[in-house]
């Protein structure tokens, strides 16, 4: 089986899994300097785009991004060619990270003028709407909290807290992105479209189904839950739909001169 892996497929697997066990085992500031962090941190780094997708949170979630390369890759490198694989990953994991970037920035500004809206008028309706809105940051004792807070609106101890409240969520929605599932996206639409009827065994549940299908599945998932935009959900949707919708256009680009697959 390991045999006819192709050559970029892996390359990229070694790359990936070195990097990862040196990140966890001998230089953990790697995940500082090379997660994508957002563009308003003062970690951001341009760089940053491009070695993010070396870098991954966990073992599985190594294990899971490494497992699609593996089984997808090797069949779109026979087909496209080593030059347009690489390309293919390269492309959509770096513009996955930036169009991701770039979400991410007018989401952080659209709830930093909210917070700035509550600081220049500490309303105690207006900050449970908040709550509500990113409920997913606060624990449960932060409705005691509100309770307290509209019985007592003009408290500064509560206004103060308050404000500390909301500048926490700020702060936590200032985390970095790492993996290469922008990238793999990009070679599951890829897959899709090259070879639509090819049929797939999965795992979970055991059973066929074509490429076409799984990955229209993926897709739509993957817009549901940008759309959903859960705050408890740490896994970055956004990147992974951006992956689809580049690979997609880059695939439906190199289709126009069928002469340019080898």
């Amino acid at each position: 089986m390991f045999r006819n892996i192709t050559p970029v497929v892996k390359n990229l697997l070694v790359i990936n899994i070195l990097v990862f066990l040196v990140a966890n085992y001998f230089m953990p500031a790697l995940d500082d300097w090379f997660a994508l962090y957002n563009i308003q941190s003062e970690l951001f780094k341009p760089f940053q785009f491009l070695t993010y997708m070396f870098m991954h949170a966990d073992f599985w979630h190594l294990l899971s991004n490494m497992f699609g390369l593996f089984v997808f890759g090797p069949l779109l490198e026979q087909f496209l060619g080593p030059k347009k694989l690489f390309t293919l990953w390269m492309v959509c994991g770096v513009g996955a990270g930036v169009l991701y970037s770039g979400y991410s920035l007018v989401q952080y500004r659209a709830l930093e003028d909210k917070v700035l809206t509550f600081e220049a008028n500490p309303d105690p309706e207006y900050f449970n709407k908040l709550v509500i809105e990113n409920r997913g940051y606060f624990t449960q004792e932060v409705f005691d909290f509100v309770d307290r807070f509209s019985r007592n609106p003009e408290n500064p101890a509560y206004i103060e807290q308050a404000e500390g409240l909301l500048k926490e969520v700020l702060r936590l929605q200032d985390h970095p992105m790492v993996g290469a599932s922008g990238a793999l996206f990009g070679i599951l639409i890829a897959f899709g479209m090259l070879f639509p009827n090819t049929q797939l065994f999965l795992l979970f549940p055991p059973m066929p189904v074509k490429a076409k299908y799984l990955v229209l599945f993926y897709g739509l998932y993957t817009v549901y839950n940008v759309l959903l935009n859960s705050p408890t959900d740490n896994v970055a949707h956004f990147a992974h739909l951006s992956g689809l919708v580049i690979g997609a256009v880059l695939v439906s680009y190199w289709k126009k001169d069928r002469t340019s697959f080898y």
